[in-house]
């Protein structure tokens, strides 16, 4: 697994459409965590803690097929779209497969949801 510096090290490092799609969601997640972002177990990871990872609140993981946009409350996070998919112990986050599964409004009501739940 390649190492990163920072979150924008690790965006760089995707492929084209994933960084499109990450390009997208970025902006949603610093509105509601401003400089909370850093890279933690090899994936960029939004906290409220002191350090990376000292509460978690959310996660965007790029993989082979899409890009995971999680949190780590998420089972807690009220989701009428029925999108947030459960994870293990208290996660659940969405695959997203292109840009056009970004939806800003909904993904700003759970990050607030989720920074309430950690805040």
């Amino acid at each position: 697994m390649a190492k990163f510096a920072t979150v924008e090290d690790y965006l760089a490092s995707l492929p084209e459409s994933q960084r499109r799609i990450a390009d997208k969601v970025l902006p949603i997640i610093e509105r509601a965590l401003p400089g909370a972002g850093a890279v933690w177990h090899g994936h960029p990871v939004w906290s409220l803690g002191p350090a990376p990872g000292k509460s978690p609140v959310c996660f965007v993981k790029a993989h082979s097929a899409h890009v995971s946009f999680g949190f780590w409350r998420g089972r807690s996070v009220s989701d009428p779209s029925g999108r947030l998919e459960p994870g293990a112990r208290e996660m659940a986050s969405v695959k997203l497969r292109s840009v056009d599964d970004v939806d800003p409004g909904l993904f700003a009501d759970w990050l607030h949801q989720a920074r309430a739940l950690e805040g």
